[in-house]
């Protein structure tokens, strides 16, 4: 990068800083999330209050155009150190430094930054060079010496706001820094976006893979903590830890405390419905052999006979394919009365489709939908031709194909119900899983709807639809979405994993609440008379009242040992009971659940 241009104006504005006491500094701590301490603080440069240059970007903006931004950050690291130093504050201090500033403090030009540490009392172990404007790092092969120059002296290095799209893996691979602080876009709402949650996990495992702390920054509320603690992330830094402070906290707040010290695990965003979005029809093909326009009919009979399987042959001129033969109307033409013997010797071409359907192999299979919905049905029955930039690539089958896109359905309604939108089976399983690994008390409760199917009889499956609706919006209603999971296992089912002490009474509110709303969706007269005249399983007149909500709980101690499939089957049971009781509610202690693992 060029560097800047002096510029007497801006020079004549920032030198009196530099030279004067017109810059102060704040820190903001840097805290160890399973100790929960403070681990270092990150010293930000302020410039006077209530003037251009109040903010560091104003600053650094300033000294950049001057020419003189390694002389500026050189001054904000003397001055920060001093600054830490009166304080006596503990732990680590963080610096930020561009890589020119960095290679001069190695060197020692200017004065030696190190030296004054140990003047103050500042030890030099205790010094974290926090690299910034990794865009500005040219010459990687004199970074790198000066860092080893640094290291040999005692301080560390960081790398700052990995992920923001100018930090570079390549620099975390070369300079091997003791910690890399994570840009603070991907903790954002991160226990709501479960991209964010997965760049979290890829980034953590690189982290593990090269043996690097990471520094989750910008947490800035409790339920992004949550999720940053139960991922296992060593350090994190954010407002809602402590903001910047001239005087830093030395002792986290209760706040924070409360979180770090809860056994209660953080719900964390689903997985978006598909788990393979990119699934190509290229899955579904099948190699096959073809023949030319010049193959005779008879030669196309022979073939079929070599090849029992094959459910059709393509006819290609060249490379590309003009069409497609289907094995039983081809058979069934030449088994007619004389055809074989007036059209055994002719083209094949005689009985071919011209406008078979034709899909380039790289198409998704969520994208052929709208195939399987169109007008021209033929290739259910005769297949269709897979092509790689329009030439020939393969051959596949229409119940292939709908047994793909079916696959797919049932897969994304395990993730998550179409109706409502909640997780599915898989994510409840997942959870159940991460709550016993996690050996934390949790109670597994079953919803299901009483009366359901008679008033889905009557009513259609559109207002059937909005009453399982109700109930889940009733449900999510009474949950703490910060600790309990609402999943939707399918139909009228759903499961709620409490973690909230309070459970039984949330549960008893759910039924109540349902109660309720459900009348509303009735008809005058039947809610007038209390619910509907149908026919029951065993085809006899009956009177089923108004649909309402049963619910089964078991409650599971951390030493509980089952799997995730016998607690599902447990809460199921409960639910079962809770059916026949007055009150539709019913608590299997926990010794029936647990016990037969023992």
């Amino acid at each position: 990068m060029t560097p800047a241009r002096f510029n007497p104006i801006h020079a004549k504005r920032i030198q009196p800083l530099i030279e004067g006491d017109g810059l102060h500094f704040v820190f903001q701590p840097i805290v160890g999330l399973k100790a929960g301490d403070v681990y270092a603080y990150e010293a930000l440069v302020r410039g006077p209050a209530n003037t251009a240059f109040a903010t560091p970007d104003a600053l650094l903006y300033a000294a950049r155009q001057a020419g003189m931004t390694e002389l500026f950050e050189q001054r904000c690291c003397e001055l920060a150190i001093e600054a830490f130093a009166r304080q006596r504050l503990g732990g680590k201090l963080f610096l930020n430094v561009s890589a020119p500033t960095l290679q001069r403090i190695a060197v020692g030009a200017g004065g030696h930054v190190l030296q004054l540490a140990r003047e103050v009392g500042v030890a030099p172990e205790r010094l974290v060079f926090e690299l910034t404007e990794h865009e500005r790092v040219e010459d990687i092969a004199a970074l790198e010496a000066a860092v080893a120059t640094l290291r040999a002296e005692g301080p560390q290095l960081a790398i700052d706001d990995f992920g923001d799209g100018r930090s570079s893996l390549r620099l975390w691979s070369q300079l091997n820094p003791e910690v890399v602080k994570i840009d603070r876009y991907f903790v954002h709402e991160v226990h709501r976006d479960s991209r964010k949650l997965e760049v979290l996990r890829t980034v953590m495992g690189l982290a593990k893979a090269f043996g690097t702390p990471l520094v989750v920054e910008g947490v800035e509320t409790a339920e992004e903590l949550a999720v940053v603690r139960d991922l296992g992330c060593r350090f994190a830094q954010g407002f809602f830890l402590a903001r910047p402070q001239a005087e830093p906290p030395r002792v986290l707040s209760e706040a924070v405390m409360a979180v770090l010290r809860s056994s209660k695990l953080a719900v964390l965003p689903s997985a978006p419905q598909h788990a393979d979005p990119l699934l190509t029809v290229d899955a579904l093909r099948i190699a096959a052999p073809t023949v030319t326009a010049s193959q005779t009919c008879q030669g196309v009979l022979r073939l079929f006979s070599a090849h029992p399987a094959l459910h059709a042959v393509a006819v290609l001129e060249g490379e590309t394919p003009i069409g497609l033969i289907h094995r039983q109307m081809f058979v069934d033409q030449l088994a007619r009365p004389f055809h074989s013997d007036l059209f055994g010797r002719r083209s094949c071409t005689l009985f071919m489709n011209a406008e078979p359907l034709r899909v380039d192999r790289a198409s998704t299979i969520d994208s052929l939908v709208s195939v399987l919905m169109g007008e021209n049905q033929g290739y259910l029955s005769e297949g269709f031709i897979l092509t790689d930039g329009g030439r020939y690539a393969g051959l596949a089958t229409g119940d292939g194909l709908v047994r793909a896109v079916t696959e797919r359905r049932i897969e994304a309604a395990r993730l998550a119900n179409p109706l409502t939108c909640l997780p599915g089976n898989l994510p409840i399983t997942a959870h159940i899983r991460r709550l016993l690994d996690a050996r934390a008390d949790f109670a597994a409760a079953y919803f299901d709807l009483n009366n359901f199917k008679p008033y889905n009889d009557r009513y259609g499956y559109w207002r059937g639809d909005e009453m399982i609706k109700l109930a889940a919006s009733a449900i999510s209603a009474q949950c703490d979405k910060t600790c309990d999971f609402l999943g939707h296992v399918g139909g009228d089912d759903f499961v709620v994993l409490f973690q909230s002490a309070d459970w039984a009474a949330r549960c008893r509110a759910v039924i109540s609440s349902f109660g309720e709303k459900a009348p509303s969706l009735y008809d005058d007269a039947e809610r007038a008379q209390g619910g509907l005249d149908a026919e029951d399983r065993r085809g006899f007149k009956a009177f089923f009242p108004i649909t309402s909500l049963s619910v089964g709980v078991v409650v599971i101690p951390r030493d509980c040992q089952r799997d995730p499939e016998a607690i599902a089957s447990a809460a199921a049971a409960a639910k079962k009971v809770a059916k026949g009781r007055p009150d539709y509610f019913h608590v299997l202690p926990a010794e029936v659940c647990c016990a037969e693992a023992a």
